[in-house]
């Protein structure tokens, strides 16, 4: 069948409607948008360690106080998932990005301003954080909701976005600073960041709408005449006047089935009644936040994996430049270093997202090898000596920071996780769990840091972190398929034996009985 497309009127929105996912169509400018909302989402965060030593001198103020800015900002960006998701359910994805575009430029322009470090918490904490969840969860919602073959391949070139940001935010933040000084070069990013109301405004909401045509079926045979066929091919040497077939395999006479003729009846009635085809059945009322996913053994796995994980994600990219500068590179240098790592994540996202797009591939197990390989890399940091030694542990890093960041929130919508109809429910409030790593990572990273006075420890509580998530992850296909699931089947049979009732007794099968007919017949014969 021919997918159709229509354009639907809805209050401030107009919806695609396909007769199944499109895979394409209007899906890739949304996949455009999304590349744009992670340069400027992501990739503004991950940049921000370039005015880590300027706030530090400006400020006069240690590692973990400057490192809370990031980390309030990451915790409300994570913290207000279940809003997001709400808000996007109640007003479409559209003008809640639109809205939390105008939420990040704001704090940031306003983060210029400011006298104190406490400023900064406030505004980039807090109220350029809201404006991140409200514009980067919706947005990796409704594209995946495009795709469905190339999901994980578009997901993952799509997020590369941050990693082109970092690339060329870094070198050019740098630089801007060198001529007009920090203050309006955090002006000039919070100016540039009203992209993400642009490309909020492509958003447009889809809706999957099957063909009545493909729901026809054809008229099957009623149920007597399927009987009788069964009858005549199951016994040919009997004589279909004796049978039986009337007395014992009629559907009047079959358990259950005592009203089988109406019911053959109902499916020819409405194939004949063209008003009831066209008529639309009540839509169900959807639920602007679906919290059942938290009964789900694999998705609390999962979601306790991401609370981990994100211990790894922020601290390297914020602490890669101040660890350069303490081992004497230089300003520059130290900024190449960083836009290595981000180079290298274009093509670690880009890979994995080739390879999960191979089928038949258990995403969860490859997602759980480069986690397991990321921690090894978060290892090797304190190691590394010297300008190449340490760019070539930012360069393995990034590669498989891409490999993990561009596909963790994807892999929800496989049924391995909670699946596409749950996602965007268990997208916020898997990103609502993570809130709490995000607070307390950075931090806790800045204070073993002035505790050490050696960066080498920031890297190895990150490391920790993400072995841990490894575990969790590691437990989510058993939650899923294993022993929790068979116990959830044993407890449902219990019940089931417990309600049912004695069995019916069934009566001998209609073969037997023409048996023993022909054989009495004979006696019968043989007697006379």
């Amino acid at each position: 069948s021919k997918m159709t497309v229509k354009a639907v009127k809805m209050p401030c929105t107009s919806a695609n409607v396909y007769s199944k996912v499109p895979d394409g169509g209007w899906g890739w400018t949304v996949a455009f948008a999304f590349f744009v909302v992670e340069a400027l989402t992501y990739g503004i965060i991950k940049s921000f360690g370039v005015f880590f030593n300027d706030l530090m001198e400006s400020f006069d103020e240690t590692n973990s106080r400057i490192s809370w800015i990031i980390s309030i900002c990451v915790f409300v960006q994570t913290f207000t998932a279940p809003l997001s998701t709400v808000l996007s359910n109640r007003f479409g994805h559209r003008l809640v990005v639109m809205a939390g575009g105008l939420l990040v430029s704001a704090g940031m322009v306003i983060a210029s301003f400011a006298r104190s470090v406490v400023d900064m918490y406030v505004t980039i904490g807090i109220v350029s954080g809201l404006g991140y969840c409200l514009s980067f969860l919706p947005t990796v919602t409704i594209l995946s909701q495009y795709f469905d073959k190339r999901r994980s391949l578009v997901t993952a070139v799509a997020s590369t976005g941050e990693c082109f940001a970092v690339f060329s935010f870094a070198p050019a933040i740098t630089a801007l600073k060198e001529q007009i000084g920090w203050r309006y070069s955090m002006l000039s990013v919070g100016v540039l960041q009203l992209g993400i109301t642009a490309c909020g405004s492509l958003l447009r909401p889809i809706v999957i709408r099957e063909q009545e045509e493909a729901k026809a079926q054809p008229p099957e045979e009623s149920t007597e005449t399927k009987y009788m066929l069964e009858n005549e091919q199951t016994c040919t040497s009997i004589e279909s006047i004796d049978s039986g077939v009337d007395i014992t395999t009629s559907p009047s006479n079959v358990p259950g089935k005592t009203k089988a003729e109406p019911k053959s009846e109902e499916p020819k009635q409405h194939g004949q009644n063209p008003a009831d085809n066209n008529s639309t059945p009540p839509q169900p009322k959807t639920k602007l936040l679906d919290f059942s996913v938290m009964r789900d053994y694999s998705f609390i796995c999962y979601a306790f994996f991401g609370l981990f994980a994100t211990l790894g994600f922020f601290a390297p990219s914020l602490y890669i430049i101040p660890l350069s500068r303490s081992l004497g590179i230089g300003k520059d240098h130290s900024a190449y270093i960083l836009s290595a790592m981000a180079i290298a994540e274009v093509f670690g996202r880009i890979f994995a997202g080739w390879l999960l797009n191979k089928k038949p591939i258990r995403k969860i197990y490859i997602e759980l090898i480069c986690v397991v390989l990321l921690a090894v890399a978060l290892v090797a940091f304190p190691f590394a000596s010297g300008f190449w030694g340490l760019m070539t542990c930012s360069v393995y890093f990034g590669f498989m920071l891409g490999t993990v960041a561009g596909t963790h929130i994807p892999l929800l919508a496989e049924d391995d996780v909670v699946g596409i109809e749950r996602m965007s429910s268990a997208a916020g409030v898997y990103v609502f769990i993570q809130s709490l790593a995000g607070l307390a990572g950075p931090p806790l990273a800045g204070v073993l840091v002035d505790t050490t006075k050696n960066y080498s420890s920031a890297f190895y509580s990150c490391a920790a972190g993400m072995v841990l998530g490894a575990v969790f992850l590691a437990l989510v296909r058993p939650c899923k398929t294993g022993l929790c699931h068979q116990q959830q089947q044993q407890q449902q049979q219990q019940v089931e034996e417990s309600t049912a009732g004695p069995p019916s007794e069934l009566p001998d099968d209609f073969i037997d009985m023409d048996i023993g007919k022909a054989e009495n017949s004979g006696k019968g014969s043989d007697s006379v």
